[in-house]
């Protein structure tokens, strides 16, 4: 790792409260996040207590209304934190984005005595939450999935088995999407259940390439009994709620991209400066000066292009293609500029002594989650084109 501290970002800010917002990002970021990075990375632990500070801190509902304990700050500003935390590590920035969209579904579809019962806690309270679409068996094909909610006078039985859970058995609290009619997208009903709910329980985290610290487990539900007053929105509305909380969610993914791909540019930017080879820095030389260049010109256009779709967002018009250009485009601009980063440190970039390894694994698996980015090029495609011909 260099001696040099990470650039500060020249981000246009909308107001005096979001400088001050960032300011406060990067001081948590710098003290008490990047500092334990790579060791706690290596060693796979997870921060729990990093999030309680940032549930304190008020960071873990920014997007969300103050009359429940969220912070009232657009996306435009939200994301921008992402970024920060993700540069730091990214295991606490995509850890805070799938907090915000395990509360994206009671927020936006709840009734406001559901809101006001559990919204305070979810928001402020040192909850931390977890998303449960994908299965075994349903990945990029989520509408068929397979966990089934069965009604039981006031409440619902939940069977079946979640895969690829983001805080799989560390969550207090699980959005979870299951059928409860037809086959079908519209067959699918989202409930709110407690992490330590009967008859819930997690595998064994999995092995992974990178974010070791995250814990990624399957969840598996035995008869879990569910009050009726923790459905979310309205019978068979489920994948409604879904695909509006992944739109969100993807311009997560895209913002923790960006703060991916800077932490690297950061890194090789200052081992090249540093380092010196036939009696100059290596900086000096014009085919590493132009990979620097691509490298920030990269980052710039993934940061333009997620805080345009946000912009959106935030006055209230589609912005889903938008996001989806935005995950694609940040996330596979992270993939090339972290490769880059290595290539720029040579040796040593392939060893965990500089993070620029680590940050090569972890940007892999932004271009997987959320959304292959298959499955953006054919979210992109079918708002230019249409819906495919069958």
């Amino acid at each position: 790792m260099t001696d040099r501290a990470p650039q500060q970002v020249d981000r246009q800010l909308p107001t005096e409260e979001s400088r001050d917002l960032l300011a406060l990002v990067r001081e948590i970021a710098q003290r008490e996040i990047r500092p334990l990075a790579a060791e706690e990375e290596d060693t796979g632990r997870f921060p729990r207590e990093v999030f309680r500070l940032l549930s304190e801190a008020g960071l873990l509902g920014l997007p969300y209304a103050g009359e429940f304990g969220g912070g009232e700050q657009p996306y435009e500003v939200y994301l921008q934190v992402l970024e920060e935390l993700a540069a730091a590590r990214l295991t606490v920035g995509l850890g805070v984005s799938v907090h915000s969209l395990a509360c994206h579904g009671l927020a936006g579809y709840g009734t406001k005595e559901q809101q006001g019962a559990h919204l305070p806690a979810m928001l402020g309270g040192g909850l931390l939450g977890a998303y449960c679409l994908s299965e075994p068996g349903a990945g990029s094909d989520a509408a068929s999935l397979t966990t089934r909610a069965v009604r039981d006078g006031e409440d619902w039985i939940i069977d079946g088995t979640k895969a690829w859970i983001t805080h799989g058995g560390v969550a207090d609290f699980y959005t979870v999407l299951a059928r409860t009619g037809a086959d079908g997208p519209k067959g699918i009903t989202a409930f709110l259940v407690p992490g330590d709910a009967a008859g819930l329980t997690a595998a064994v985290p999995e092995k992974k390439m990178g974010m070791k610290g995250s814990p990624t487990a399957q969840l598996h539900f035995d008869g879990v009994r569910v009050p009726d007053t923790r459905r979310i929105g309205e019978e068979g509305q489920g994948f409604t709620i879904a695909l509006a909380a992944l739109d969100a969610g993807r311009l997560g993914i895209a913002a923790c991209a960006i703060g991916v791909a800077q932490a690297a540019l950061d890194e090789a930017l200052g081992y090249a400066l540093d380092r010196k080879q036939f009696g100059h820095p290596i900086a000096d030389f014009q085919g590493l000066r132009f990979m620097l260049a691509d490298m920030a010109t990269k980052i710039e256009a993934g940061r333009a292009l997620y805080l345009a779709a946000a912009r959106l967002r935030d006055a209230g018009k589609p912005f889903s293609r938008q996001a989806a250009m935005a995950k694609l485009f940040c996330t596979d601009a992270a993939m090339a500029v972290t490769t880059d980063a290595v290539q720029v440190l040579g040796g040593y970039g392939y060893t965990a002594d500089f993070p620029v390894e680590r940050l090569m694994r972890e940007a892999k698996v932004l271009q997987i989650v959320e959304g292959t980015n298959q499955i953006q090029r054919m979210v992109i495609a079918r708002h230019l084109a249409g819906p495919e011909s069958r």
